[in-house]
């Protein structure tokens, strides 16, 4: 039987280099986000992070003169063997708005981006 999808944001795959930390622990995973949305990413890594973690992310979007840092709050909501689920709590106005293009540029239905 087929679990039927219950989350309502639109991910997309997005390559591009993460920096998560939370406490004492700080990662950067190079090209490794699966699951991007307006509420929260899926970063690929081998470190354990806690569940229910305050955390900050950072999206580092190359390809420009100058790299834009996309800066989001967030907690790890999940842990899998693949990586961790950040759910985003907080980000401010720019960082929101680069973050629905890359959303809405990397989909197949973007008139469903919010």
């Amino acid at each position: 039987m087929v679990k039927p999808e219950r989350r309502k944001r639109v991910r997309v795959e997005f390559r591009a280099d993460i920096i998560l930390e939370t406490g004492d622990l700080s990662i950067r995973a190079e090209g490794s986000s699966t699951d991007l949305s307006l509420g929260g990413i899926f970063v690929k890594t081998d470190e354990r992070f806690s569940v229910d973690a305050p955390c900050r992310v950072q999206v580092v979007l190359s390809g420009t003169l100058e790299p834009v840092i996309l800066k989001m709050e967030g907690r790890v909501v999940r842990c899998h063997p693949t990586g961790v689920a950040v759910t985003f709590d907080a980000m401010d106005l720019d960082s929101y708005s680069h973050l629905k293009n890359i959303v809405r540029y990397n989909t197949d239905n973007p008139d469903t981006i919010e």
